[in-house]
């Protein structure tokens, strides 16, 4: 297997003006909770986006252009992870350095995964109708919560009755995994990792905040642009999901978004509905990325690169 780069190599200075962008937009979105987590003060909202994701602050504030462009001068990226030095750099310009072709041969196998399921995920109509129920479906019966000191909003009583008044409707099979043994007898289907190309669906919140990780997963053969795209719709879904659970997070400052009422599901969907908008257009980036890098996985390769090519890792989820 091949490859083929039409290599754009960035002037210094275009590519660290790019370069503190991109760590100023991440510190408008995140730079008071990292500021906080850096001092060991846990959120039960935001945490999530690199506890579960686990990708580093540090990782996400690092700028990446994408595969087929090279950085003039890039000193620091010399030896990073992903990353070549080619051999057309000079004295004037330093160190030339780009995403490596050996490292998209090796995660040839995940870029085709996360092209088939955002393609499968894009291809099927957005179902509103969970209202939010997966969080729910996580401590229903359970008589443990699984944010340690945030309360019930309802109580434990009051959140298995609205779990029982409801269909449980979850299309996400990584919300599904975590529902309570007698939560997983009420969704309207069994999930499987399996069927997870069958059954994702773009409407829903777990799928669109995903698409975060997916990004990250391709970083450094995708622009750091498009990934922080993705992390600012993560962080609004995850704001959106918190606020229509069973938690009462009133104390850090989000409203509840009253579910088990008539006004707080339409609520509900109208949000839901907004998050879907974006990310269809950030899954359509996502994917024409995608079948871009595929492309070049079968082009023949321009640069001198005699390394023989590692089998693909296995994907793991």
């Amino acid at each position: 297997m091949t490859v083929e780069m039409d290599r754009r190599v960035l002037a210094e200075s275009d590519w660290r003006t790019r370069a503190a962008a991109h760590r100023r937009r991440l510190d408008e979105l995140a730079g008071d909770f990292l500021r906080r987590r850096a001092e060991g003060e846990k959120h039960p909202v935001l945490d999530f986006l690199f506890t579960y994701y686990g990708h580093k602050p540090a990782q996400l504030r690092r700028w990446h252009p994408g595969f087929g462009i090279a950085l003039a001068g890039a000193h620091e990226y010399t030896g990073s992870r992903g990353y070549h030095r080619l051999d057309t750099d000079d004295g004037a310009t330093g160190p030339v350095v780009t995403a490596d072709p050996r490292f998209l041969r090796a995660r040839a196998e995940t870029v085709s995964y996360i092209a088939d399921l955002l393609r499968a995920t894009a291809s099927r109509p957005a179902q509103l109708s969970c209202f939010g129920l997966h969080e729910w479906a996580m401590v229903y019966r359970s008589g443990e919560v699984r944010h340690a000191g945030v309360p019930l909003r309802l109580g434990a009583a009051g959140t298995d009755a609205v779990v029982e008044s409801m269909p449980v409707r979850c299309t996400h099979f990584d919300a599904f995994r975590f529902f309570t043994p007698p939560a997983v007898a009420r969704n309207a289907r069994r999930l499987t990792r399996d069927d997870q190309l069958h059954t994702e669906q773009p409407g829903c919140l777990h799928a669109n905040m995903d698409l975060y990780k997916w990004g990250f997963k391709l970083a450094p053969l995708l622009c750091s642009d498009l990934l922080l795209d993705c992390f600012a719709l993560a962080r609004d879904a995850r704001e959106l999901d918190m606020r229509a659970s069973p938690y009462d997070l009133r104390d850090y400052g989000y409203e509840p978004v009253p579910i088990e009422t008539p006004a707080g599901r339409a609520d509900y969907v109208r949000a839901q509905a907004g998050l879907a908008e974006r990310a269809a257009v950030l899954r359509r980036r996502l994917l024409d990325d995608c079948e871009s890098l595929l492309v070049a996985l079968d082009r023949p390769a321009r640069f001198t690169d005699s390394t023989p090519a590692r089998a693909p890792n296995r994907y793991h989820h």
